[in-house]
């Protein structure tokens, strides 16, 4: 019998980044059931942390987005581009929020702010940058085939 890891020798960061993985494997791989299950559990697990930094409301914010809760992600991205305005993973996670609700005009919008904000953040050098790269390109090319 193969043993998963044991939780309580986790941190509840730890935690909350291994259900923010199952989310997001669960949600490539088309397991809609799973995705809502473990999706709650994972948005619980952020809410609990004692503090938030951009890359904890980004990943709650994309569990939220898996679970098709726009609301929530929609605040997690709000909360990022709160502090900082020009934050890639706030834009990206605030474009695909609006994309959830059917607002193209504000997509868009978020999608230009993306790509102008790219070159001067990604010298940067984030650390949630390098974890969320593929998100980031991802939500660019998303950004750039959109745009007019």
């Amino acid at each position: 019998m193969i043993r998963g890891p044991d939780l309580s020798t986790m941190s509840p960061r730890e935690r909350a980044d291994r259900l923010f993985n199952r989310v997001m494997s669960y949600q490539e791989r088309g397991v809609t059931d799973s995705v809502q299950f473990f999706a709650d559990m994972g948005i619980r697990a952020y809410q609990m942390l004692p503090s938030l930094d951009h890359d904890a409301r980004y990943d709650m914010g994309r569990i939220a987005e898996a679970a098709g809760s726009a609301s929530i992600a929609k605040a997690q991205a709000d909360s990022i581009l709160r502090e900082s305005p020009t934050h890639l993973l706030g834009l990206a996670l605030a474009a695909r929020a609006a994309r959830l609700t059917n607002d193209d005009a504000s997509a868009r919008t978020f999608d230009r702010r993306l790509i102008g904000a790219e070159a001067a953040e990604r010298r940067k050098n984030l650390p949630e940058y390098e974890r969320h790269a593929t998100d980031i390109d991802e939500a660019l090319r998303i950004a750039r085939r959109q745009a007019p």
